[in-house]
């Protein structure tokens, strides 16, 4: 393999790590949330994001080439289409329910110095 296939092939499966690990994250952020705040905010139910997060993030699993992951014979552009899946979460109901989810912080308001 040539130095250039060498090159194609990592930056592949760069590509397809970053789409798992966005697809991941959203999953765990979705989880952490409570029920209530996506009724709330006018989104759909936590269960249907939770189901199709968990989808993508299958999808992105199996979409990993070879040398890292699983590459089952799957079509690969699916990945994209969980990669959707994560963007649209991440970027409009993330925010959207963020408000609503209670901040647990060290013992309350700071009130600065020492």
């Amino acid at each position: 393999m040539d130095i250039i296939g060498f090159a194609q092939v990592w930056l592949f499966v760069l590509f397809y790590l970053v789409i798992f690990g966005l697809s991941a994250w959203a999953l765990v952020d979705c989880l952490r949330r409570p029920p209530q705040a996506f009724t709330t905010a006018g989104k759909r139910t936590r269960t249907f994001w939770t189901w199709v997060l968990v989808a993508a993030t299958v999808v992105a699993f199996i979409c990993i080439p070879p040398p890292i992951g699983v590459g089952l014979p799957f079509p690969s552009f699916l990945a994209l289409v969980s990669a959707a899946a994560a963007i649209v979460y991440l970027v409009d109901v993330r925010p959207a329910v963020a408000p609503y989810t209670r901040r647990r912080g060290p013992g309350g308001p700071s009130r600065g110095g020492w």
